[in-house]
């Protein structure tokens, strides 16, 4: 790898860091190409992704971005994971590595705020953006359609009101 290529790296990854929200390091030590692209494609899945470079690149990209404290975290075979969504990237990682003792948590970083592996695991047991969102449109449809339903219950009743005057009014 060149010079230029390098410079490459160094700003396509510092992008990275500076288009994130949260940033999760792992040792992916004795993983084969098929667990890595089953969780590459697991971060894809929820707006993440996972990206391993060369430590000494990624200390370089590091330096100009709020996640520049975690920089002694990138040893050995490590490798990121981005997310804009504060534990999209938290979450899949920590599920993964329940799964697969090759994938190891070291830390990670949540708008600049270092954590280690503890810190990780309490931001993916967090509700994602997707689901906090869910839950506050549920909450705000249910008055609605408690409205609906009494606005609806009065004419209902002159409904069966008028039905059951007709109907008498018939027999007799």
């Amino acid at each position: 790898m060149d010079r230029t290529e390098k410079q490459e790296v160094v700003t396509a990854v510092r992008q990275m860091f500076q288009d994130s929200v949260s940033v999760v390091v792992t040792h992916y030590s004795g993983m084969t190409v098929s667990e890595m692209t089953d969780l590459r494609g697991r971060m894809r899945q929820v707006g993440a992704s996972y990206k391993v470079s060369k430590n000494r690149l990624t200390r370089l990209a590091l330096a100009d971005t709020n996640f520049k404290g975690i920089a002694d975290m990138f040893t050995g075979p490590a490798g990121i994971a981005f997310s804009a969504d504060p534990v999209a990237a938290a979450k899949v990682a920590v599920n993964y590595a329940k799964t697969n003792e090759k994938l190891v948590i070291i830390g990670g970083a949540y708008n600049g705020q270092i954590l280690d592996i503890n810190g990780i695991k309490t931001l993916a047991e967090l509700p994602s953006l997707d689901e906090l969102r869910a839950k506050l449109l549920s909450m705000l449809q249910t008055p609605a359609t408690r409205i609906a339903g009494i606005m609806q219950a009065p004419a209902g009743q002159v409904a069966r009101v008028i039905g059951a005057y007709g109907a008498k009014q018939e027999a007799a």
